[in-house]
């Protein structure tokens, strides 16, 4: 048993090495586990033998490589999800980043744009939006370009009406979007002022000055390694007195960046860089 471990590991450290020199999508950092549930995922659907067979297909197959790619993003997301997040935002972090002139804010591993779109929002609403600048990244041009097009299957709105209205929302939020078929679409002024861009934060580096970051439930999916170099990454991302927000089980304690930050909002793990 420990030997066929052991070879399971090897196995799935050459896959990922792999990828990595095949392709340029670093995944070595990740949580083990999640990889290994992932890696399971995927030779099931395909009917493998074994992870040998699944490399051998990944390299030999863009296309494929392009649909594992998929199995191994961080899709998981909604509108205003968290609703005491967003209502804290609204009501402490928003008078403080009304005493900037100019806003950019950061939303790495943005998936699919639901967290994007529920920041745009209150933006628009404290009136601060037409003085912001949203960079939502993510590695994955899929998810990207769902994000792009913010179109979301009507089933879900409920969900993220009662979402908002938790999170302190001021009008009705049907204003913001107009039903078609099963999707909505969301209103066309929430995504002026969003650039959508592709980012890896294993591989890529600091582009801009911040005054905030939103990177919520992201880290949970890193190792120690991966996690002090994404937050050696926020925190050069961060203009003096920069806002981090992080996600429910995530943490600047135990990071190499600890004595960095001092609590903003220490409940909903919003931290200030000092």
């Amino acid at each position: 048993m420990m030997i066929d471990t052991e070879n399971r590991t090897i196995e799935i450290d050459l896959l990922l090495e792999a990828l990595w020199r095949k392709y340029g999508y670093d995944f070595r950092n990740y949580a083990r586990a999640s990889i290994e549930r992932r890696v399971s995922h995927r030779i099931a659907l395909s009917g493998f033998g074994s992870i040998l067979e699944l490399t051998h297909k990944l390299l030999e197959n863009r296309s494929f490589f392009e649909m594992f790619l998929e199995d191994l993003s961080i899709n998981v997301t909604e509108m205003f999800r968290d609703p005491f997040f967003y209502r804290t935002f609204r009501e402490k972090l928003v008078p403080y980043l009304k005493t900037h002139p100019f806003l950019r804010i950061w939303v790495p591993g943005c998936a699919t744009g639901e967290e994007v779109y529920s920041i745009a929002i209150i933006l628009k609403e404290e009136g601060l939006y037409e003085r912001s600048q949203i960079y939502a990244t993510d590695f994955n041009e899929t998810v990207l370009q769902k994000a792009r097009e913010g179109i979301y299957p009507l089933d879900l709105i409920k969900k993220y009406t009662s979402n908002y209205q938790e999170a302190g929302g001021s009008t009705s939020f049907s204003t913001y979007y107009t039903a078609r078929y099963n999707s909505v679409i969301l209103d066309s002024s929430l995504k002026s002022n969003i650039v959508f861009a592709a980012h890896n934060l294993a591989t890529d580096e600091v582009f801009n000055e911040m005054q905030l970051i939103s990177c919520r439930n992201v880290l949970i999916y890193f190792n120690k390694k991966l996690k002090n170099r994404v937050h050696r990454l926020f925190y050069d991302s961060l203009c003096h007195s920069g806002i981090l927000c992080l996600g429910t089980k995530e943490s600047i304690t135990f990071s190499e960046y600890t004595e960095k930050y001092e609590d903003f909002a220490k409940h909903e793990k919003i931290y200030r860089k000092k």
